[in-house]
């Protein structure tokens, strides 16, 4: 498994931006799906965003466009810039790292990624 270390998060305020970040080690060549995922106080972990190793994106509809994930492939790091944040958007962050099953654009999806970050917190007041 890939060995994921989130950092970035603290507390903004609504209408802010911030940058997290997402360091993979333990994996040779690229990781074939990385993605970011949330989870607030008493929901369920809610997937926001993927990217492919050849930089195909996919968002979920409550962060299209407010939120962009990106990922250097040579510091084998992952970014998510969240602008225009809301109170809505407080929750822990997660990424994840996992395998692409012949798949044009990585999943959102929680049981598609077999590895996780331990999360940063993300606070919007």
């Amino acid at each position: 498994h890939v060995q994921l270390v989130e950092s970035g998060g603290g507390s903004v305020q609504a209408g802010g931006s911030l940058r997290l970040t997402c360091t993979a080690s333990g994996y040779e060549r690229t990781v074939p799906c990385m993605a970011w995922f949330r989870q607030a106080p008493g929901k369920e972990r809610e997937g926001l965003a993927s990217i492919t190793n050849d930089g195909k994106t996919n968002y979920a509809e409550s962060v299209e466009g407010r939120f962009t994930i990106t990922k250097d492939y040579s510091l084998h790091t992952l970014y998510l810039q969240a602008d225009s944040l809301k109170p809505e958007d407080a929750a822990t962050y997660y990424c994840a790292a996992g395998p692409r099953r012949g798949r044009e654009y990585c999943s959102t999806q929680e049981d598609s990624y077999d590895s996780w970050g331990q999360g940063t917190q993300v606070t919007v007041s």
